[in-house]
């Protein structure tokens, strides 16, 4: 009967949305806090300026989370957003120095190849 009194078009009651648990952080005692990991700011900086400008601006916003993560007991997330300032940071650097040798290796061929053609 109570199918009878329902209008076809009536929305179900509203439901709360199930939200995920949060990720799994270590039980630490009261007070006691892992050490902060490095924010690796200053290569990131280092790498944006002399290296790979894309891969180092990338570096500068993960290491700028790692201060505000581990302030905020986001212990994990924390060392995660370091890890990935430090990883940025050196691929940063190691495309720069990939690069370099190509730049020196173009000159030196197009140099032999000039003083070759140069001859004739």
């Amino acid at each position: 009967m109570e199918n009878q009194n329902q209008q076809p078009n009536q929305q179900p009651p509203f439901q709360q949305p199930q939200y995920q648990q949060p990720p799994f952080q270590p039980n630490y005692a009261q007070g006691e806090r892992p050490m902060k990991p490095d924010n690796y700011l200053v290569w990131a900086i280092l790498s944006t300026i002399f290296c790979c400008l894309p891969l180092g601006i990338v570096s500068i916003v993960y290491s700028s989370k790692v201060d505000g993560l581990y302030n905020a007991g986001d212990f994990v997330g924390a060392q995660d957003a370091a890890d990935k300032a430090k990883k940025f940071a050196m691929w940063g650097a190691i495309a720069a120095v990939i690069c370099i040798v190509l730049y020196i290796l173009l000159i030196v061929v197009l140099g032999v190849a000039g003083s070759v053609f140069d001859k004739y």
